[in-house]
């Protein structure tokens, strides 16, 4: 039995949104939840909690609505593809389809800064929507991946990291 496509979400953001956070595509655990980043192992929303001073355990609505306060939108490079699992690795090349990032630009067009949460993500970006942009190219900085899969740097590096990288896309 062949693996069914895999859809990502809409983006969360404002019109005022100045840094704009892509991962590759939501796992299976945040498809079901219909969140991103709902893997309970994930600590994406344990970093943004800290660097933005909310709790991590608050419902998700007040989740986003905190990184929608902080001018951070988020998103996924990924529209669709097949991936057994939830693994980024298990993402079927073939069959990727990306967003449209050029009619994303244009509606949210103070973006000034891209920050790709872990390889992959920025993997897919600069092969698969970079060329086909117009105008005025945001930066890109690459962040360690909040995924448990990745654990070869500790929770205390990581938010570092993100810490700095969140205070540099201003």
């Amino acid at each position: 039995m062949s693996e069914a496509l895999a859809y990502s979400f809409e983006p969360i953001a404002e019109t005022d949104a100045e840094i704009l956070i892509l991962g590759s595509m939501p796992g299976r655990d945040s498809l079901k939840a219909a969140q991103y980043y709902a893997h309970p192992r994930n600590i994406f929303w344990r970093i943004m909690a800290e660097i933005l001073h909310f709790d991590a355990g608050a419902p998700y609505q007040n989740r986003t609505a905190a990184l929608s306060d902080a001018r951070i939108a988020l998103w996924d490079v990924l529209h669709s593809c097949k991936r057994p699992g939830s693994l980024d690795s298990s993402i079927e090349a073939d069959t990727v389809v990306v967003n449209d990032f050029q009619k994303f630009f244009l509606r949210y067009d103070r973006i000034g800064s891209v920050i790709f949460n872990g390889s992959k993500a920025e993997h897919y970006y600069v092969r698969r929507v970079l060329p086909h942009l117009n105008g005025k190219p945001p930066r890109y900085f690459r962040a360690p991946s909040t995924s448990p899969a990745h654990a070869s740097l500790s929770y205390a590096r990581k938010l570092e990291i993100w810490r700095n990288l969140l205070g540099t896309g201003r």
